[in-house]
């Protein structure tokens, strides 16, 4: 729409200064959470060993954030509210940026819509203060205050009152506050942090001691809970220049919502789609549908291979090469989790201890009964077409190990112990040294079979079935340019395609274990994915998807008897094979009973 009368010509403007701030401001700061953290940054640049925040009213009425870092002296303060004055680069060179800040934005910013005043001292100088009200800058006068830097933010968005209409309750901003102030906590455990809002302490870090590593894991019990680091895997590993640590919790302990991932690149709090698509490709197949990892990963490397600059509020990183990045953190995730073997999330245990807890017994309800779900036709009939062109050796290799050969009697040292009974001709129950276990063998043998599956497919190759008719598939020519570019990567997993003319592609051959496809919808969900992520794993997803449903019609059914060497022997695989402690569907293989939290259920211990 036209802003303008027709025909008349509108004029260029020069903005002056406050005006500027003000638009500025409406990129660097978003709401209180984003001042805060904009004010936090500053102190950690500043080296600061403790940062202390105070709030009022969700950050609407003040806020404080006072550090004891290095200061500023009387003249650097009018610079520090300069448009563009920074101390962390030079200018020279925009991809060497090792600090927070760069940019020179936000004090100016959070003057022009606020009332700040900054009040610091440099170590072997005198305390100085400046304040700022709407943008009109007052004089620098003396004062008195401790070495670092103290910055008191009232009235944000006093001066532009449009944006207090699009601030949530003073409990929802307090709430983003705090989690800002997390996020930055979690990646600086030698750093102090308290927050305090509406002069109550809600949160409080002290700084931790030791290597990197473990103040690490102990800034993280203190943030995430004891929960998460008890049932987190170590992260570390290296690929092309990039470093990544960290902790990823065992697909057991999963969440309803994406709220436990935390990602970091060169200590910066990033919310990167490549990264977080990343973290779920690398759980692809143990989680259950709807569930969310648990995740906090640190990646760092040379400046020069990771753009910072993309985006004022600096949330957003770009790196030179995203797929080093992501296949970094897509195999770090699978080999931990492939290290931990038959590991399964702790907390199980109390929640089964819970669940053995005599209560109230539910109301009968005689015309009530359970069925369970059967298997959809659709997953059965490409169970059975799948096992002729493909794997018809290895699925009959795999089945076979559901009729489970004689063991020995299990040593009284095993990690998921000895069978002793089995209840509901489903559950195995095993005796440890100091508990017991409750296993789950239709489940449980279910991974089995489907790991060793995809070793086999893996191994073997894909086959691949030639169409009689190849399939054509319109697009548009950059949509053909790009999934084209990417035909050696599919054609490896079995997905042979070749162009057909400007905007066109030809479905030659497809995966013999897929059976039926609909090859356009298939390039299509691809594209999307490229689009929105970079990068598609949907054809390995229904590959794997589709030997998940072999491995389920392939394992121990339940309802089957099993003799004590038969579980043994289930228990001894489970042992040694990657990923055991949850089924395809990401649901517990098994669950522990300790022998305290039994004995504790009898009274015999408090």
């Amino acid at each position: 729409m036209n802003t303008h009368t027709p025909h008349i010509r509108p004029i260029i403007r020069q903005l002056d200064e406050a005006t500027a701030n003000r638009i500025a401001a409406g990129e660097v700061v978003e709401r209180p959470a984003s001042a805060v953290k904009e004010l936090v940054e500053n102190a950690l640049d500043a080296g600061a060993s403790r940062i202390d925040i105070t709030i009022e009213d969700g950050g609407r009425r003040l806020i404080r954030v006072v550090d004891d870092g290095c200061g500023m002296t009387a003249d650097d303060l009018p610079l520090a509210l300069s448009r563009h004055a920074t101390s962390k680069i030079d200018g020279s060179d925009l991809l060497a940026i090792k600090s927070f800040g760069f940019r020179g934005e936000a004090l100016p910013s959070l003057g022009a819509v606020g009332r700040l005043v900054i009040t610091s001292r440099a170590r072997g100088a005198d305390a100085a203060q400046i304040a700022v009200t709407g943008g009109r800058v007052a004089p620098v006068r003396p004062a008195a205050g401790n070495p670092g830097t103290v910055v008191e933010l009232r009235d944000l968005f006093f001066a532009t009152p449009a944006r207090l209409k699009f601030l949530r309750s003073d409990r929802a901003e307090t709430q983003a506050v705090a989690e800002t102030v997390r996020r930055l906590a979690m990646a600086e455990p030698f750093v102090g942090f308290t927050l305090t809002a509406d002069g109550r302490e809600i949160f409080r870090a002290d700084a931790e001691q030791g290597e990197l590593f473990g103040a690490l894991a102990t800034r993280l019990t203190r943030i995430m809970g004891a929960d998460f680091i008890d049932n987190a895997l170590p992260l570390d590993a290296t690929r092309d220049g990039i470093a990544l640590t960290g902790f990823a919790a065992l697909p057991t302990y999963s969440r309803g919502a994406a709220v436990a991932q935390h990602v970091y690149v060169n200590g910066r709090p990033v919310r990167d789609k490549m990264l977080t698509g990343a973290l779920r490709a690398g759980y692809m197949d143990v989680l259950a549908p709807g569930r969310h990892p648990a995740a906090v990963l640190y990646l760092s490397c040379d400046p020069q291979l990771v753009d910072v600059n993309v985006h004022p509020a600096k949330a957003e990183v770009r790196f030179r090469d995203p797929q080093a990045a992501r296949g970094l953190v897509v195999s770090a995730l699978r080999h931990a989790m492939a290290g931990a073997g038959h590991r399964a999330s702790g907390t199980l245990g109390a929640a089964m201890a819970d669940a053995f807890r005599p209560e109230t017994p539910a109301p009968h309800h005689p015309h009530r009964t359970w069925q369970s779900v059967p298997p959809s036709t659709a997953a059965i009939r490409a169970a059975q077409e799948a096992q002729a062109p493909l794997l018809a050796s290895g699925f009959a290799e795999a089945s076979a190990s559901a009729r489970l050969e004689p063991a020995t009697e299990a040593p009284a040292d095993a990690p998921l112990g000895a069978a002793r009974a089995q209840i509901h001709e489903n559950y195995i129950i095993a005796q440890t040294a100091d508990g017991l276990i409750i296993v789950d063998q239709h489940a449980a043998h279910e991974r089995l079979v489907y790991e060793r599956l995809k070793a086999q497919a893996a191994s073997r190759s894909i086959t691949t079935q030639a169409l009689l008719i190849p399939e054509i598939v319109t697009l548009s020519e950059a949509e053909a340019a790009l999934i084209l570019s990417l035909a050696p990567d599919l054609a490896e997993l079995g997905l042979v395609i070749e162009p057909f003319g400007p905007g066109a592609i030809a479905i030659r051959e497809i995966p013999a274990l897929l059976g039926r496809l609909d090859g356009a919808a298939l390039i299509r969900d691809i594209l999307d994915d490229l689009a929105d992520q970079g990068v598609s794993d949907r054809l390995r997803g229904r590959i794997d998807a589709v030997l998940s449903s072999m491995a389920c019609h392939g394992s121990v059914r339940s309802g089957r008897r099993m003799s004590a060497d038969e579980m043994n022997a289930l228990l001894r695989e489970m042992e040694r094979t990657p990923r055991s402690g949850q089924c395809n569907h990401g649901r517990p293989t098994w669950v522990r009973l300790g022998l305290s939290d039994i004995e504790r259920l009898f009274g015999r211990k408090d």
